[in-house]
């Protein structure tokens, strides 16, 4: 190689890139300009949906302030002031990093966005959104389908004027979704709502919940069963004392007539029943319990919450019937 060529070669390495980049910013270039023309035509003739979305793909692909001023305009015109608030300050932020020479291209478009800030912003509606205390952690919200950050809960943000759709995802839960209408200037707050419990953490603790409710749940039943079934051996127990023995004029205590008969067999019956009933009222409070004993501590964020329990058995029984009684907090 010659020392000429070898000057060269290292110089074409470095111009052979940039030579194979041009065609393709060419491109975009070409495809910019002819997104904005049509999105301008479109504009002009009030197509304002179609227009502002085409001016703003062609700032995408070769951001321009003068595309960004228009895209503001545009919006403008569509009635999203909110939008066209924000992009007119960007438009100014972006105008004093221009050299002195760009800034004289721009003309007279920093003191028309200035003025269309100021008419704008009495005319930008809020929106403040928040859930509601108790929310599942995880909980996630969304705006006319863009999540909201947890940070903005509870800030009044500006939107533009019109319907939006809100809407709540609880880990593991449905969707749910609210429509808020907004007038110009408007400003509300809404507290959303969850629909469905959190979905089971890593130390299982929703789901022994569930066994607690369902033995709990169970341990109740039997006892009032027990309890029922116990106040109507009582009952025939009665029948049966003043329709057997000495009562009918028998000497033997164990003879009945036919109604004493009937009844020490219902109160055989009853009384079997209500054991029983009894007796898984009682495993299935025991074994709740147990569940709700052995839970593993919650974290510090619910470690105040309110004491929980339940308590349920026979608080009386006699001749007459029986006292039955159940609380507790969840």
């Amino acid at each position: 190689m010659t020392r000429r060529l070898r000057r060269i070669a290292p110089l074409a390495f470095v111009l052979c890139p940039l030579a194979a980049a041009t065609p393709a910013a060419a491109q975009d270039s070409a495809t910019a300009t002819a997104l904005f023309d049509r999105g301008l035509a479109d504009m002009e003739a009030g197509r304002y949906e179609t227009g502002c979305k085409a001016i703003a793909e062609s700032h995408r692909i070769e951001p321009k302030p003068g595309a960004l001023f228009t895209l503001a305009i545009c919006e403008s015109r569509w009635g999203h002031v909110a939008t066209a608030f924000a992009h007119f300050g960007d438009y100014l932020a972006l105008h004093e990093q221009l050299t002195p020479e760009q800034k004289v291209r721009q003309g007279e478009r920093p003191k028309v966005a200035k003025q269309e800030r100021e008419k704008l912003a009495p005319l930008v509606p809020e929106l403040a959104l928040s859930l509601p205390p108790g929310a599942p952690a995880g909980t996630v919200v969304k705006r006319d389908g863009r999540v909201v950050d947890g940070a903005a809960l509870g800030v009044s943000v500006p939107v533009d004027p019109g319907e939006h759709v809100v809407s709540t995802q609880a880990p593991g839960g449905p969707v749910q979704e609210a429509r808020i209408q907004l007038a110009h200037g408007e400003k509300k707050r809404m507290e959303l709502q969850v629909s469905g419990a959190a979905a089971p953490s890593a130390d299982g603790t929703s789901s022994r919940r569930t066994a607690v409710f369902a033995a709990g749940g169970i341990g109740v039943a039997g006892l009032v069963l027990g309890g029922v079934t116990g106040a109507l051996t009582l009952g025939k127990k009665s029948v049966v004392r003043e329709h057997c023995g000495s009562r009918i004029g028998l000497s033997d205590e164990t003879a009945c007539d036919k109604t004493g008969m009937e009844a020490a067999d219902s109160a055989s019956t009853t009384g079997l029943v209500s054991t029983i009933g009894f007796g898984v009222g009682l495993a299935g409070l025991g074994a709740a319990a147990v569940l709700y004993l052995t839970e593993p501590k919650q974290s510090d964020t619910t470690a105040h919450a309110t004491s929980r329990g339940i308590r349920a058995g026979v608080l009386a029984a006699g001749p007459d019937g029986v006292v039955l009684g159940a609380s507790g907090a969840w």
